[in-house]
């Protein structure tokens, strides 16, 4: 897929978290549901975008949003990543293999460096896209607009 459009179904697909358990989107259907994805783990800025997440669990929940922070790092490396940072709320799932499958599904692969890029998709409760947006890797979103995409 090469660029997400407003309201069109999202493609489901199956990753892992950090306890190993299987993530499937459209078992999540009546949530709306957050793709956050960031570049790399272990990185200042992805690490930031990551605590936003976490610092705002609660206002999301309330929202009836899930949201999970999603790279092509591996299940190892995204858990101890999450214990570092003391994420223990926000879900990280692990797009590691194949490499990058999911970001390149919906077009938030970085081909020239090979890392998903720093990217909010939001979806709601009937599985439809509701808003796509790729940052620049070093910017973070803004949760404010998040909470707006949600509300809207």
């Amino acid at each position: 897929m090469s660029e997400l459009k407003t309201g069109e179904t999202i493609e489901d697909f199956t990753l892992y978290d950090t306890k190993r358990n299987e993530v499937r989107l459209h078992d999540l259907k009546g949530k709306n549901i957050l793709l956050a994805f960031h570049p790399l783990a272990w990185t200042k800025g992805c690490a930031k975008h990551m605590k936003l997440l976490e610092d705002n669990y609660e206002k999301l929940s309330s929202m009836n949003t899930v949201a999970f922070g999603i790279s092509i790092d591996s299940v190892p490396s995204k858990k101890a990543w999450a214990k570092e940072l003391e994420v223990e709320k926000t879900v990280f799932l692990s797009d590691f293999w194949p490499h990058g499958e999911v970001a390149k599904m919906y077009g938030m692969f970085n081909e020239d460096i090979g890392v998903s890029k720093r990217a909010s998709i939001l979806i709601d409760e009937d599985l439809k896209v509701k808003f796509a947006k790729v940052y620049e890797d070093h910017k973070l979103p803004d949760i404010n607009e998040i909470f707006d995409a949600v509300e809207a």
